[in-house]
């Protein structure tokens, strides 16, 4: 598996109004654009930094892992998100290294990205996501 980059940081939130005025205004951010994906119940805002991006996360669900997340450890950065090649291939690597996956295979994620996430008890309590655009 080849890393090619960090794509993005992704960052829970109660309020993406709230949370995008100290990004844009205090940070000087500029909002690229923020999307819905109803299969996982989130609002996403994209802030592009160089070749990256910070992800802001709001639940639009009270059973969304968004807001679980939140309840279980606040508002905060919730993954960090690795572009790769090849998901499938990567997938595959990372079971084989003994890595849980907690996607078996790739699924939708915002931006039209594939993703996956391997189980932060395996990461050192960081959520890992692997994504291929």
């Amino acid at each position: 598996m080849k890393v090619l980059k960090l794509d993005h940081v992704g960052i829970a939130v109660k309020s993406l109004d709230e949370t995008l005025k100290f990004y844009t205004d205090v940070l000087g951010l500029d909002l690229a654009s923020v999307e819905i994906v109803e299969e996982q119940k989130v609002k996403v805002a994209f802030l592009p930094i160089g070749d990256t991006e910070v992800e802001l996360l709001e639940s639009t669900a009270d059973d969304g892992p968004i807001a679980k997340y939140i309840e279980r450890s606040g508002e905060g950065v919730q993954h960090l998100a690795f572009l790769v090649e090849n998901i499938e291939d990567a997938i595959a690597e990372m079971q084989e290294k003994g890595m849980r996956m907690i996607d078996q295979m790739p699924r939708y994620g915002a931006g039209g990205a594939k993703i996956a996430f391997m189980h932060p008890k395996d990461s050192y309590r960081v959520l890992v996501e692997l994504c291929e655009r």
